[in-house]
């Protein structure tokens, strides 16, 4: 097993190392290389990937870092005033993207259970591929950066429920029951961040912040812990992170924290979008392919649209509503899980699972092309995009 891992770990990074160099020779963003590196390697293409679940699993680990430092560089208060601005929005962009995707289910022949799934899967904009694409000084200074966190923070909150729902529909258990343990453990698991940061992480970042080591291991320490407890709380570890992350962001040693764990972050995040891709399998693409498509081009035409439409309704200015739309304009990886909850509890046939994944990965890939070549990034190829 240890060196099947080790093998595993060599023909990944290798191989995107490899790709990458020649995709930034050729002036192609890396996250969509590291997506087809994964099909072409993965179960599907060459099969010298055959466990991908393994590597999803390890890849998760990324997602929750990067929660786990978005909390870091958001102010408590900030993000109370952003969740008042953007929950409307969210509401009723994420209805006006499930009735489309429902419609375009309903015209290619799926039941009304699986265009209710399609549809549901459609709501949400990819919380990755927003936040890595985002410049850092937008991320923690801007406006637009505040606003995009707190719309994907509410996404996830409303992907949460939608997969709460899904497992208890499956399962038979009380689903009402579900979400009000869940309703009762966030405030919680808020609450017990607070005082622990407060009575006993303060005190030992204050007397050991010399040690970086141990700096460095407390604070994943506590990323990890808190994510699990919001796991076993019905909550996700995702959310977890980010309260774990905002519990300690007004500590002096935050930065510090932020700064060391950008690259552990970035060797988790080439896992998932290589997972992603290897998941994919190449072989129903002719029976899919043209629903998929046109749902995945509807969406990349919808969802700027109806941000800029709600955003300006809102009286933000028209360079940053667009700017935010196309920033969210493909699906969420919460769509993929969706996908996935459904087809392994019987709710939705392979084909609509597939139907799902293969829209969503579309719109990674199409989407991540237009903020990289139009928008300020973190990996623009063009000198003038280049922010971070």
């Amino acid at each position: 097993m240890e060196h099947h891992l080790i093998q595993i770990f060599f023909l990944i990074f290798t191989g995107a190392a490899v790709v990458a160099s020649l995709a930034l020779f050729a002036r192609q963003p890396l996250l969509v290389v590291y997506i087809l590196l994964g099909a072409a390697m993965g179960p599907h293409g060459l099969a010298w990937v055959t466990d991908v679940q393994l590597i999803a699993e390890i890849a998760s680990i990324g997602i929750i870092f990067l929660l786990f430092l978005l909390g870091l560089d958001m102010q408590p208060q900030a993000l109370l005033r952003v969740f008042r601005q953007v929950t409307h929005i969210t509401l009723i962009s994420s209805l006006i993207f499930a009735l489309a995707g429902y419609g375009i289910g309903y015209l290619f022949g799926f039941s009304a259970t699986e265009n209710l799934i399609i549809g549901t899967s459609m709501m949400f904009s990819s919380t990755i591929i927003g936040i890595k694409l985002l410049p850092t000084t937008v991320l923690h200074h801007r406006h637009s950066g505040e606003l995009m966190v707190g719309m994907l923070l509410m996404q996830d909150f409303l992907a949460i429920f939608v997969l709460l729902m899904l497992i208890s529909a499956a399962s038979g258990d009380d689903s009402s029951m579900r979400f009000a343990v869940s309703l009762i453990s966030l405030p919680l698991l808020i609450a017990g961040a607070v005082l622990m940061v407060r009575y006993l992480l303060q005190p030992l970042f204050a007397r050991f912040d010399r040690i970086g080591e141990y700096v460095f291991l407390l604070a994943i320490g506590w990323c990890l812990g808190v994510a699990e407890l919001a796991e076993y709380g019905g909550l996700s570890r995702e959310i977890g992170a980010f309260i774990a992350g905002i519990s300690i962001a007004t500590s002096p040693i935050a930065p510090y924290i932020a700064l060391n764990l950008k690259p552990l972050r970035d060797f988790f995040l080439i896992l998932f979008f290589f997972a992603l891709g290897g998941g994919f399998d190449l072989s129903l693409i002719p029976q899919i392919a043209l629903p998929a498509t046109i749902l995945a081009i509807i969406m990349l035409c919808l969802k700027p649209v109806v941000y800029h439409w709600l955003l300006r309704n809102q009286s933000e200015s028209h360079g940053l509503a667009w700017d935010i739309g196309l920033r969210l304009g493909q699906n969420s990886e919460f769509s993929l899980l969706i996908a996935y909850v459904a087809f392994n509890t019987s709710l939705i046939s392979n084909s609509a699972s597939h139907l799902i994944q293969a829209a969503a990965i579309i719109t990674f890939l199409v989407s991540s092309y237009i903020v990289v070549f139009n928008l300020t990034n973190p990996i623009a190829l063009q000198d003038k995009l280049r922010r971070d």
